[in-house]
């Protein structure tokens, strides 16, 4: 079971990036108007999560600035649904639509 962190101020990017250097941060971009993105999201709750991540979920439509910032601050091209894996800083592993996967998310960590 996926134990969701709710992303909803730009201020917890800092948090996250921080906390990264001790456990390995997932944020999830997840848009309510998107079918596969409730699919996607759906099989993430299916499956065993790895233990020591810590899941950030992020409502795209209610917190696009946010999403827009993640973009910028850990240089990756937005898409939505998207997971981003946060290690050390950095975002190590990045997977969009259904490249999304339990398995990938977990070797990476």
């Amino acid at each position: 079971m996926i134990n969701w962190i709710n992303l909803e101020q730009a201020a917890q990017l800092d948090s996250i990036r921080e906390q990264s250097f001790s456990r390995p941060q997932l944020i999830y971009k997840h848009s309510i108007r998107c079918g596969i993105s409730s699919m996607v999201k759906g099989r993430l709750e299916r499956q065993e999560a790895p233990a020591g991540i810590d899941f950030h979920y992020l409502n795209l439509i209610g917190f696009r600035a946010i999403s827009n910032k993640i973009a910028e601050d850990f240089r990756v091209q937005h898409e939505s649904p998207q997971v981003l894996l946060i290690k050390e800083g950095r975002c190590v592993y990045s997977a969009s639509h259904g490249d999304i996967d339990m398995a990938a998310i977990a070797e990476q960590a």
